[in-house]
């Protein structure tokens, strides 16, 4: 009985926004390769809601209003291969009034809180050798917009 009721069971991620709910979704689904928006109750920047899947991962935005804000107490991290896939992701992520933060993360005009990271720091700080894997996490705690070469730099001792 069970696997019956968990097989029904869908998850979903909810964020509160205060207006755009259409604007944000047509950003990040023209980021993250393979999203596309599914549906929602009402249109554009006034729908209650806008479904979106997001590489896979779903996401509805919530035209609340102003009773609420998010904060980087939740993040989306997007891995992504490289550093052109990171400056790619952080500037579209910032353009119009986003916020820089540190160690890869920002906040989009819309206040949602994003974590760029990419894949070859993962597999260096999660490396074999602690030494290394230490001196790449002391690299990436100095960055704002992390950087793959320097990340290597530290993490081959340099």
């Amino acid at each position: 009985m069970a696997n019956e009721t968990a097989k029904a069971i869908r998850v979903q991620t909810c964020l509160w926004f205060n207006g755009k709910v259409g604007e944000a979704a047509e950003l990040y689904t023209s980021l993250v390769p393979g999203s596309k928006i599914l549906g929602g109750m009402g249109k554009g920047n006034d729908a209650l809601t806008v479904t979106l899947s997001l590489g896979g991962h779903e996401l509805m935005l919530l035209n609340g209003g102003p009773h609420y804000t998010l904060n980087e107490a939740a993040s989306i991290v997007l891995q992504c291969d490289g550093q052109a896939e990171v400056d790619r992701l952080w500037s579209a992520l910032l353009a119009g009034g986003g916020k820089e933060s540190r160690c890869g993360w920002l906040k989009d005009r819309f206040g949602v809180s994003w974590q760029i990271v990419p894949t070859q720091f993962l597999a260096m700080a999660q490396g074999k050798d602690p030494a290394k894997s230490k001196r790449v996490m002391d690299a990436m705690m100095t960055m704002v917009k992390l950087d793959v070469a320097a990340l290597k730099k530290a993490y081959d001792g340099g």
